[in-house]
């Protein structure tokens, strides 16, 4: 673990910034997306074939890409009714929270009397990247399907890597069979995103990418950027935990430990805390519960060479770091007194889990939200994936011979200034 301390000097903001380019992609890792990508472009099927050998150790045929529909539904029997009983709890808190930001159509008259207003629409077909290999994030699913399923979208499809036998965990297809997805393809990585952004003979193109992914995935979607939209950048997992003197080391330690976990060695840890002494006991806890994990190697490689605690003054200053930073996930082990102002003050976190009792992994699991959020510093400019994503706007405009009328003082006037008489005219002559 790195120890900083903050001040408003160069030196501390130049370390910060250092650190957290850590996030940022390789030129290695452009070059090999750009290569792997253009050769998907230009053959398809084929090609994902041989890069899903040469990545996953799988050896498909192209009719195998495509999981039955048979093997889906079977895959529910697989799992234990107690299982059964997690899954579909957590796809209904799941869908409750995402039907309250469900937008509405609307009209309404203007100042001219002309009327306008929004109407809402499903995308047409949109393609869901779900991380699989050694950590097969069946939660991911319900993170991203049941919000696709939840606005209507006409056509899923999932796209998600196989072991090296070229299967998928059941658990994993279980939970798409439970929402309702038929459509499901043994195919993971950049060549998965380059299918599902150019199309093969086997998987039609979509409009529109989801759903989180390693660098080259990431590097893959910012790539295909315009070929197709894409949901926002949710790369390897982060956490930052904003901990005052009244936090539980113990429990501090393993929230950072759950996220290094996730096995990429690429996720990405911070901890600010008003709290020297609490600083030396997360150190002392993370050392002691280490040795009982089972991903414990991978753990300690990510805290070592990717953590990093900035010792502040106040909780002003660790809200200062937070918005720098912008965390995928953000906890506030602080004071409930302290809970609200802190989370006013940051405004760039992907998620915010409040309280000494919250974990991330309730955002990561059950609560509600959907846990793809934007990553690397991207939750500046990103919100995390919510159900209007799998939506698109459309404006109405409706105006009569009367509010034609009283709108045309107005254009004629933009029609002079910007030297467009064909606009003007384009009105003037219904008049």
């Amino acid at each position: 673990m790195q120890i900083i301390e903050f001040s408003d000097t160069p030196k501390f903001q130049s370390a910060l910034r250092t650190f957290c380019q850590q996030a940022i992609v390789s030129g290695d890792v452009s070059d090999v997306v750009t290569s792997v990508l253009a050769e998907v472009r230009q053959q398809g099927d084929p090609a994902v074939l041989k890069y899903t050998e040469q990545f996953d150790r799988a050896q498909l045929s192209a009719s195998a890409m495509r999981v039955s529909v048979e093997a889906l539904k079977a895959s529910v029997k697989t799992l234990s009714a107690a299982d059964r009983r997690a899954i579909r709890q957590a796809i209904a808190l799941v869908k409750d929270f995402h039907k309250k930001t469900l937008p509405k159509n609307w009209k309404a008259k203007n100042a001219q009397g002309g009327t306008v207003g929004e109407r809402f629409y499903p995308i047409r077909r949109v393609g869901l990247y779900i991380p699989g290999g050694n950590v097969p994030l069946v939660s991911t699913v319900i993170m991203t399907a049941v919000l696709a399923k939840l606005v209507k979208c006409p056509e899923i499809a999932v796209c998600t890597p196989p072991n090296a036998e070229g299967e998928v965990a059941p658990a994993m297809l279980a939970a798409l069979a439970m929402i309702g997805i038929d459509e499901v393809y043994k195919v993971g990585g950049v060549q998965a995103v380059g299918a599902m952004a150019y199309g093969t003979r086997t998987i039609p193109a979509v409009d529109k990418i989801f759903g989180p992914g390693n660098a080259f995935v990431m590097e893959a979607k910012r790539q295909v950027l315009g070929t197709v939209g894409i949901d926002l950048l949710p790369g390897p997992s982060e956490v930052m935990i904003i901990a005052d003197s009244g936090a539980n080391p113990r429990h501090v330690a393993a929230d950072l430990l759950a996220q290094a976990e996730h096995g990429s060695g690429k996720e990405i840890i911070y901890l600010a805390t008003t709290s020297r002494v609490l600083l030396r006991k997360i150190e002392q806890a993370l050392v002691q519960q280490m040795p009982a994990l089972s991903h414990a190697a991978k753990c300690a490689k990510v805290l070592q060479d990717r953590c990093l605690a900035v010792k502040c003054k106040t909780l002003a200053q660790a809200a200062e770091v937070a918005n720098y930073i912008a965390p995928e996930h953000l906890e506030l082990q602080v004071a409930d007194a302290a809970i609200e102002p802190l989370s006013r003050a940051i405004t760039t976190a992907g998620a915010i889990l409040q309280g000494y009792s919250t974990p991330t992994v309730l955002g990561d699991f059950t609560a509600g939200p959907s846990h793809t959020l934007p990553t690397g510093r991207a939750g500046r400019f990103f919100s995390g994936l919510q159900a209007t994503d799998f939506m698109r706007r459309s404006s109405i405009v409706r105006y009569d011979a009367k509010s034609l009328a009283a709108a045309a003082p107005v254009v004629e006037t933009f029609a002079r200034l910007e030297k467009l008489d064909a606009h003007g005219r384009s009105l003037t002559i219904r008049l």
